[in-house]
């Protein structure tokens, strides 16, 4: 997989998951049940993946949504 974010805010998470999901590209949020076990005090971050094959199309989904800042770097 293919991390793409990685945030504490569960707003930007769903708010990516939700373009991903429109564009029919199958994503993951990583770590939602660590979350739950440190106590949703936001300090363990959530990762946002997908198949690396679809990163490029996901990443200019992001980009063109204005989150562009918020996106890992790509890893060659």
């Amino acid at each position: 997989m293919h991390e793409l974010i990685r945030a504490n805010d569960p707003v930007l998470l769903s708010f990516a998951e939700s373009l991903m999901k429109d564009a029919g590209i199958a994503c993951f949020i990583a770590d939602e049940g660590m979350s739950i076990l440190e106590g949703s005090l936001g300090m363990l971050p959530r990762r946002l993946l997908i198949d690396p094959e679809r990163a490029a199309q996901a990443r200019r989904i992001l980009v063109d949504a204005g989150l562009g800042h918020e996106l890992r770097e790509e890893r060659p």
